[in-house]
């Protein structure tokens, strides 16, 4: 009861204030009969007037939420890419034979929402030429275990369901991760074995491509600090360095 208790003396409220009213138009206009069409006529309305309202509302209330989530979601995103995201992409663009589009993915600060679409329709449609005798295999495997427990919190995580894109990268991730550590060895694998392995990176390289853009993107608008930090660490930049050279602000 005392849950609804403030929604109960609201109403006693609002009809005491009707009660008002009325009287006051009885008063002032002293005619029965013009206030009883005066309320009907109000009655008659209240329909279509409680059906906008409730609409209006639930627009209202469904956007706000909506732009809570993806303010949550988003912060989990961030951290998948400090913790993980961001330096397994570096690792695996070791693997990559030619990195032909690489021009598209070195963000920089001036980047509107239709150069970052632009970079994103590259991403997708690139044909990542991922060699898995080029890089450091062990190197990526001992750092994909070492995350696993990492990767494991974020699919729990019933939120990130709601970024569809997203919870496909990281089951990529993941994937990778687990095809990765059932091999105790990976210094003399046979090629059909890394034939396999590199179509796991490969899937999981260009899904993380696509969702780093789209979170920096995001930073550019929500944290710009954090932005000029990413623009200068990119991954996908094998000059990138975090330090500010002389005169650039």
């Amino acid at each position: 009861m005392k849950r609804f208790s403030w929604r109960v003396n609201l109403g006693l409220a609002l009809v005491a204030v009707t009660v008002v009213l009325v009287a006051i138009n009885l008063l002032v206009f002293g005619s029965a009969e013009q206030t009883g069409f005066w309320m009907l006529h109000s009655l008659a309305m209240l329909p279509i007037e409680v059906l906008l309202t409730v609409l209006i509302l639930n627009v209202l209330l469904e956007r706000r939420a909506r732009q809570e989530l993806m303010g949550k979601l988003n912060m989990v995103i961030g951290a998948f890419f400090s913790e993980v995201g961001s330096d397994l992409l570096r690792r695996i663009s070791a693997f990559d034979a030619d990195m032909a589009c690489r021009k598209d993915f070195l963000v920089k600060g001036n980047w509107d929402a239709r150069r970052f679409a632009g970079a994103r329709q590259v991403a997708r449609e690139y044909d990542y030429a991922v060699d898995a005798t080029l890089g450091d295999l062990a190197d990526l495997r001992a750092f994909l275990v070492s995350k696993r427990e990492f990767l494991l919190g974020l699919l729990e995580n019933q939120s990130l369901l709601e970024h569809e894109s997203f919870t496909d990268a990281l089951w990529a991730v993941f994937h990778l991760a687990e095809e990765l550590q059932m091999r105790t060895d990976v210094s003399d694998l046979p090629r059909s074995d890394l034939a396999h392995l590199a179509s796991d990176m490969k899937r999981a390289y260009a899904a993380l491509a696509v969702e780093w853009l789209g979170y920096v993107e995001h930073l550019k608008t929500a944290y710009p600090y954090l932005y000029s930090l990413a623009v200068r660490t990119n991954p996908l930049d094998p000059d990138a360095c975090a330090v500010i050279p002389s005169g650039d602000s």
